[in-house]
């Protein structure tokens, strides 16, 4: 039994590697060239110390100086301890500069499709070049894309689950944007694209509550990763709600796809929200926190997920400080869109 296990570094830097069955986590990553902070190997010292985001995993001997039984229940983990028993994702607070190894990050993928799914949203699809087994990445992180015929790049996160060799990229359409106009304009089919990949540190953690997902505009990529992931897997085990937001109802885009994972996924359900009063629109209106529920929130407290603008992120952290709703967990991605406000 073969595991793959990415590590997640401050930096957004992810690396990966196979673990074998009973392994010690460290072993793998020093055979994959993947030098991880060590030094007594004992699981006395704490050097080597990370945290499982997701998996399963056993550790051989922690101290009691090591980790705390606090530390412990936040999946807090000596890498020379470690064993893992599933594919895990492990996250370490320091730059992956220190490990000696920043991994294959430049690739390139030629254009195969350009479809526009609303008026402001295109889907940008890519065929890998070169990678056996396709790119490996963790839903909801992003690639820095150069544009072709410039020296300039742009960053989208992954609109679609690892695995095959095609990657897809929800891109807003802006009216004089560098990526923009390549697409409206110069954009063909076979066009070369090179790319820098897996960045981020937003990605889905270890589920073990209730899930809140805010998408603000083409911050709906990320989530579609991670969903088209929990769909491949038959859930979450836990309730998954997804509020996405846009300021005009023609900027929805993806709502058949959305649906159709809520057939998929078990519990999973989907609020689209349109701030624009003026919109010709039956569903929710205004802002996404009118419609969050505290209440809920309190009782039953959940790890919140947001993707979006800068103003729309501040937004949620605000509301969730003004709610004293202290037990949430919240992991969130701002990407620049001065086009869009969903406060």
């Amino acid at each position: 039994m073969t595991y793959k296990v990415a590590f997640s570094f401050a930096d957004g830097k992810t690396l990966f590697c196979h673990v074998q069955n009973n392994e010690l986590l460290l072993d793998a990553a020093l055979r994959s060239g993947i030098t991880l902070p060590m030094d007594c190997r004992e699981g006395v010292c704490a050097t080597c110390q990370g945290r499982c985001d997701s998996g399963q995993y056993t550790q051989d001997y922690v101290d009691d100086e090591a980790l705390s039984a606090n530390d412990l229940a936040q999946r807090k983990m000596l890498s020379c301890q470690t064993r893992v028993k599933s594919d895990a994702a492990f996250y370490f607070d320091f730059d992956s500069s220190l490990c000696n190894s920043t991994g294959p990050t430049q690739h390139q993928g030629k254009v195969s499709r350009l479809d526009r799914v609303s008026d402001s949203t295109a889907i940008l699809h890519l065929m890998l070049e070169g990678l056996e087994g396709g790119l490996d990445y963790l839903p909801g992180q992003y690639a820095r894309l150069r544009v072709p015929g410039t020296d300039l790049s742009r960053s989208y996160s992954f609109a679609n689950a690892p695995g095959g060799n095609t990657l897809e990229f929800l891109v807003r359409l802006l009216p004089d944007g560098v990526m923009s106009n390549y697409l409206r304009e110069r954009c063909q089919v076979g066009d070369v694209i090179p790319f820098e990949a897996p960045l981020g540190t937003f990605y889905l953690r270890h589920v073990d509550r209730p899930l809140t997902l805010v998408a603000g505009g083409t911050g709906l990529s990320a989530f579609l990763g991670m969903l088209e992931q929990m769909a491949a897997r038959g859930g979450c085990g836990q309730p998954v709600h997804l509020y996405y937001g846009v300021r005009n109802a023609q900027d929805l885009c993806e709502l058949k796809r959305l649906d159709a994972l809520s057939q998929q996924i078990p519990e999973f359900r989907f609020i689209p929200v349109v701030s624009d009063e003026q919109a010709a629109w039956a569903g929710k209106r205004g802002y996404i926190v009118d419609h969050m529920d505290a209440r809920a929130l309190a009782q039953a407290p959940a790890d919140i997920y947001v993707c979006g603008p800068p103003p729309m992120v501040e937004s949620i952290k605000d509301w969730l400080q003004g709610q004293a709703l202290s037990s949430v967990r919240l992991h969130f991605e701002k990407f620049a869109d001065s086009s869009v406000s969903l406060i």
